[in-house]
């Protein structure tokens, strides 16, 4: 069962990021962003399974939670700009 939920963690996203030169975060920079903030969602998720797997579910594991959730506001806000300039380009 331990390995259904963490396979259910990573498959929140891209397992690897895609890889990202330095030319497509200028042209970019908001993808590059969200790109980003989603390899470091995934990592907290991994280690979050980690631990629930080793049965850990003191203060720590509040944190790495309370972090993952940030991080996933933070991916859904840079997400809205996007969608916003989508819109704004659409209408001139």
């Amino acid at each position: 069962m331990s390995t259904q939920r963490r396979k259910g963690l990573r498959s929140t996203g891209p397992e690897k990021p895609p890889a990202v030169g330095k030319a497509s975060a200028r042209r970019f920079p908001v993808q590059y962003g969200i790109d980003k903030l989603e390899g470091d969602l995934n990592a907290f998720n991994e280690r979050i399974a980690e631990l629930e797997d080793e049965g850990h579910h003191g203060h720590a594991m509040k944190v790495l939670k309370a972090n993952a959730l940030d991080l996933a506001r933070r991916i859904d806000e840079l997400r809205s700009l996007l969608v916003e300039s989508k819109k704004k380009d659409r209408s001139t």
